[in-house]
């Protein structure tokens, strides 16, 4: 493997090498997506230029527009289906004839008054909505009738468009074939468009078929006629099965070749196509039997699959085998499938889940099979897996033949037992399986507790996991790390990552509000919140989210007399510039779903549900939007935003607390237990980010708080500076984590939990990390959950919402090491554990892939770049020449970064005055060089001289 450093040199010489002309060169069209189904995946869709969408289904143009994305109506100019709203009010005399094969009627161009309706009915409703391109299909439909003047027909296209742009200035317009026109619309079209130039679909026969070659040729002389002629880009919409990813690559290869901009979809268009660019698919779908665990937040393929999914860039929906199996789950969005079973799954659903992965596998979706199979294999698995799981002839007993290196990642291998159930590996797949551990019999036959095979890879129970005896505790059998990524055959990719920016681990502290009232044990009896405030908040200047719950610090609340005192050191709290101002709800709930039943509050009395505040029902909006509108009302100072809601009691909201949440405005944190230690050397105590329940995103804390490290605060009372174990085990050797300080009001409460919780402040602050305020973590999170990703050219084109600023690029994966050219959007590179991080300066970027010809344009050339920074990118600017840079850092804390490349030759200012670099360090190398400013914000140039 080549050496990091190496890498990391390389890196930086194509980044100075190579600016933002590069990718404008790159980018001579648009890259275009149409998708006219339902709910379409806008998040993914938004890393298209234009994304043609069916308008009928409620989209919101603005909302894209602001991502970089513009989002164009399908409009039929010559065909209009009864189910429009406007059907009703055409003319029965200017129907002209019927396509049955679309059940929608043909409308005559050529009465006056069409181009006005057509301008007034369906174009102005969408204009008003936001929308500023459209997409005219159906331009030449008039032929579907018996009789037709063509030259009318045509006259009255022309003058329906003319009276587009007369009533609707700067309107975008992608026409539908129309080739005829063209010449008289010149200025007038943005794009020209026509399907099936290789591959098409045959709505007749319901076919995909490939076009004849008399037809292609006839297409493409007319496509070129327009792009030579009018100047104007063409657009080959072709039509390739959906699961058929292959062929609509190399599909969209071959338009492209022929100089047009390529769409290659499904015939319903309801899939993420393949263009001038392909989406990577960041979706995996966790198959799971809800029955086997309280709630989805305590359940296996949750507590211990996700995690290294998440880590390695991956978004997990999860499927409940109870319920009817997702359709759509497919190559465009899905990298993969993961069942995970403890046991059998019941007998009515057996059938289904048979037949539902054995159409995956068909249709090429990697699956990865832990825990159990939930059913019995039958004869098609022989077949369709390469697995036969009955009437094996197994001759006692077992002994091991061989382990997989994957094989016993935390703790050795569990003895074999009578019950283990192995399978044996059939037919041609058997050949091209790769065992994870193997037995043999009495008679030498073997079978496999496990293995990866061309189609995925399955690992059994007990291989996955095991119980500590005596304990909570579990271990991985099997390396997870190593398992997942072969089994799903999952791609290099750049992974967002939620741990650091420019290149330093993020550092964020939130405090749950529990013990507001409490009397510390110090002298005077004073306030936990008093103690907390004077000797952590006005201490420590660092971002920290404080949270109240009403019903302890408000007059009618549980502790009227004390309320007035306590609202004041909660006013002063929140003054303070640093303190962030969030919610711990009205009342406290132990138990967010009143249908799970667990543990402490299995009785599901009133009393165990929240606090016992007289009269008072359980009311989602009320512990939501009611708490934050009184700590607004009563604590804040004016203007100071209060938008954190932190989750209490199990910290497990069903959808509809989730819902009340995201109705309020608010961003949401807690949950996830993550709680590794020298005492609990495990992967299985790392949470995943958060966990999705409908339509919304519960974000986990990245580390638990007190309550694990005290026994449930009831000691040692000290027991919380353990956590530094777990800052230090969830950063190596892979940073999963950021520094996340989490724990409540009552740990200022006990001298021994004040001083752990200082001796936590006091490392953090010792090391090189990034305050970042709690919900800037929290939107993190959520922008990794909508990330976009896509192949392009020689590079990948990212798109977020801004939040999220760093790519991890591993090294070990050959074709992904970090020789990589920028193109735009990258400020600097610092190296990691697991691999170099990139640091982005704001919601897109553009990276070159190593090997293509944008990397190949790196040169030796000097040129600076950022290599860490405690704050912001908020804006980067480098001179094609790489003589000058300038960048502007927003933080929370002074200013300390560092910039690479410099030689001496090179000066640095901040806010127009010179800056002396620091000391350097043993461990930076001696073109990076260290600088500290007072402020939290300044505003950077570096001038080389001679570049």
């Amino acid at each position: 493997m080549t050496h990091p450093l190496r890498l990391l040199v390389l890196l930086m010489l194509a980044l100075a090498a190579m600016g933002a002309t590069n990718y404008a060169q790159a980018k001579k069209a648009p890259a275009v997506a149409l998708y006219y189904q339902h709910n379409a995946p806008l998040e993914d869709l938004k890393v298209f230029d234009i994304v043609v969408v069916e308008p009928d289904h409620g989209y919101d143009p603005l909302a894209l527009r602001t991502k970089g994305t513009e989002l164009y109506a399908y409009t039929s100019v010559a065909e209009v289906q009864p189910t429009r709203a406007y059907f009703k009010n055409i003319p029965a005399q200017w129907q002209m004839a019927r396509n049955g094969h679309w059940n929608s009627v043909v409308v005559d161009q050529t009465p006056a008054q069409w181009p006005a309706f057509f301008a007034d009915q369906v174009v102005a409703p969408l204009w008003q909505r936001g929308y500023r391109g459209f997409f005219l299909d159906t331009m030449d439909s008039y032929r579907l009738a018996s009789r037709f003047d063509e030259a009318a027909q045509q006259d009255g296209l022309v003058r329906v468009i003319e009276t587009l742009h007369e009533r609707f200035p700067g309107i975008q317009l992608i026409m539908n074939r129309g080739f005829e026109i063209a010449p008289r619309l010149k200025g007038k079209i943005h794009m020209v468009a026509a399907e099936s130039l290789y591959r098409g679909w045959n709505a007749g026969a319901s076919r995909y078929e490939e076009v004849p070659l008399a037809d292609r040729q006839w297409l493409i002389a007319q496509l070129k006629t327009i792009q030579d002629r009018d100047g104007i880009p063409a657009l080959a919409i072709d039509y390739v099965a959906p699961h058929d990813r292959a062929l609509a690559r190399e599909t969209a290869k071959r338009i492209e070749a022929d100089g047009f901009i390529p769409w290659v979809t499904d015939s319903r268009l309801s899939s993420v196509g393949v263009g001038t660019l392909e989406l990577v698919p960041r979706r995996i779908l966790v198959v799971y039997n809800s029955s086997e665990s309280p709630a989805l937040n305590y359940s296996n393929p949750h507590r211990y699959a996700q995690m290294p999914l998440n880590h390695m860039g991956y978004v997990v929906d999860y499927a409940d085998i109870l319920s009817p199996l997702p359709g759509g789950i497919q190559r465009d969005r899905y990298a993969g499938v993961v069942t995970y079973f403890s046991g059998f799954i019941p007998k009515n659903r057996m059938r289904e889940l048979n037949q539902w992965l054995q159409a995956r596998k068909t249709e090429g979706i990697p699956i990865a099979i832990m825990g159990d199979f939930g059913l019995q294999p039958d004869k098609s698995w022989a077949t369709t897996f390469g697995l036969q799981a009955n009437d094996l002839n197994i001759t006692a007993p077992l002994r091991l033949k061989g382990k997989h290196a994957a094989m016993e990642f935390e703790i050795a291998l569990p003895p074999i037992k009578r019950d283990d159930s192995p399978v044996l590996l059939v037919g041609p797949q058997a050949a091209q399986a790769e065992p994870l551990i193997e037995f043999v019999d009495k008679n030498g036959r073997s079978y496999v507790g496990g293995a990866l095979m061309p189609w995925g890879g399955f690992i059994l129970d007990p291989y996955v996991l095991t119980e500590l005896p005596g304990t909570e505790q579990t271990r991985w059998v099997v390396n997870p790390f190593t398992f997942l990524p072969r089994a799903l055959q999952l791609p290099p990719l750049p992974v967002p990552d939620t741990t650091t920016e420019n290149g330093l681990r993020l550092l964020l502290a939130h405090i749950d509000g529990d013990g507001f009232p409490s009397k510390a044990e110090m002298a005077g009896s004073p306030l936990a919140s008093q103690v907390l405030l004077q000797e952590i908040f006005e201490k420590y200047r660092i971002p920290q989210t404080m949270s109240i719950i009403e019903a302890e610090t408000a007059p009618h609340g549980l502790y009227p007399d004390q309320s007035q005192q306590m609202e004041e050191i909660a006013r002063k709290m929140f003054k303070l510039p640093y303190i962030e101002a969030a919610s711990h709800t009205f009342s406290h709930p132990f138990l967010w779903d009143s249908s799970v039943k667990h543990g402490l509050f299995a009785e599901n009395s009133q009393a165990q549900q929240y606090l016992d505040i007289p009269g008072y029902k359980m009311d989602f909006k009320r512990e939501t939007a009611g708490s934050v509108d009184y700590i607004r009302q009563k604590l804040v100072p004016a203007g100071k935003p209060v938008e954190v809601f932190q989750w209490s009691g199990d910290t497990a909201p069903n959808e509809a607390a989730l819902k009340a949440s995201y109705e309020a405005g608010l961003v949401n944190i807690n949950g996830g237990d993550t709680s590794i230690s020298k005492a609990q050397p495990t992967l299985t105590a790392i949470g995943a980010l958060g966990i999705t329940k409908g339509n919304y995103l519960q974000v986990y804390a990245p580390i638990t708080n007190e309550n694990i490290y005290t026994n449930l605060w009831q000691g040692p009372y000290y027991g919380f500076e353990r956590v530094l174990e777990t800052f230090e085990m969830t950063d190596k050797p892979r940073r999963i984590k950021p520094v996340g300080i989490y724990y409540h009001t009552y740990s200022a409460s006990k001298a021994a939990g004040l001083k752990a919780l200082k001796k936590v402040y006091d490392w953090a602050l010792s090391q090189p990390l990034h305050p970042v305020r709690t919900s800037e973590f929290i939107r993190k999170v959520q922008d990794f959950h909508t990330y976009a990703i896509a192949r392009e050219g020689d590079g990948w084109r990212v798109r977020g919402a801004g939040q999220l600023r760093t790519l991890r690029m591993p090294y070990s994966v050959n074709d992904i090491t970090p020789t990589l050219a920028q193109g735009v959007g990258v400020a600097g590179v610092s190296e990691g554990a697991e691999g170099s991080y990139l640091h982005l300066t704001g919601d897109r970027a553009w990276i070159a892939r190593p090997g293509g010809s944008a990397a190949a344009d790196a040169t030796n050339a000097p040129a600076v770049w950022l290599h860490t920074a405690n704050a912001r990118v908020t804006q980067w600017q480098r001179t094609q020449q790489g003589q000058r840079t300038d960048f502007t850092l927003q933080g929370h804390v002074p200013l300390q970064f560092s910039v690479a490349g410099m030689t001496s030759a090179c000066k640095l200012s901040a806010n127009g005055q010179p800056v002396v670099a620091a000391k350097p360090s043993n461990n930076l190398r001696t073109d990076v060089r260290t600088y500290k400013l007072a402020d939290a914000s300044a505003q950077i140039q570096v001038i080389c001289a001679g570049r």
